[in-house]
């Protein structure tokens, strides 16, 4: 059965294929830029919501996979959490949501905060829905450092490192990625399916 990943977001297609070893097709190349609204209130909840969704709308002959991960920030509460992708509004940018963290952490005056990253990976298929879920500890910074990855990267330095993700080899961070974690876990999973 073919693998469909229930985002368009490049840098997910990209992890998704390097990790899981297969071919994954982005949901848009089957059924177009459809929007999908997540309501959930946990990572988990919003990647069930996008993979039904897709699963639906493509039938049985597909896996659907799907992710929502973020980062939870302690001083700040633990935002932006489930709103990671839309912390600075709607259809804000990586770079808009990168800023409003770190102005928010230097409103507070801090120039660090634990922080950890989520990513809940739903799977759908004609054999049922699976989630997994993956977790990375460390601390974000006011600052940028790094050009590598996407989204808060270059502000989050992992445990045991310092170096910002933002300035990691792609090598390094494969092993220690909440979504590599989670895909680990899915990976089985997906075996399984495909038999």
């Amino acid at each position: 059965m073919e693998l469909i990943l229930a985002s368009g977001n490049k840098g997910k297609l990209k992890e998704f294929e390097e990790l899981l070893g297969y071919k994954v097709t982005p949901y848009k190349e089957i059924v177009g830029d459809i929007e999908i609204e997540e309501n959930g209130s946990t990572f988990a909840q919003n990647a069930l919501i996008k993979a039904k969704e897709i699963y639906n709308r493509v039938g049985q002959d597909y896996i659907v996979l799907s992710d929502d991960s973020g980062i939870s920030v302690d001083a700040l509460n633990g935002e932006p959490n489930i709103y990671s992708a839309r912390y600075a509004g709607i259809n804000a940018s990586d770079v808009e949501n990168l800023d409003k963290l770190i102005n928010n952490l230097k409103a507070k005056g801090l120039k660090s905060s634990p922080a950890h990253y989520t990513a809940a990976i739903a799977i759908v298929s004609k054999y049922g829905e699976y989630v997994v879920h993956g977790w990375m500890f460390g601390e974000v910074i006011a600052q940028k450092k790094g050009e590598n990855g996407f989204g808060y990267d270059p502000c989050f330095i992992p445990e045991g490192f310092n170096k910002t993700l933002g300035e990691l080899e792609d090598s390094v961070k494969k092993d220690l990625s909440h979504r590599s974690k989670a895909l680990n876990l899915a990976m089985p999973i997906v075996e399984m399916l495909q038999r």
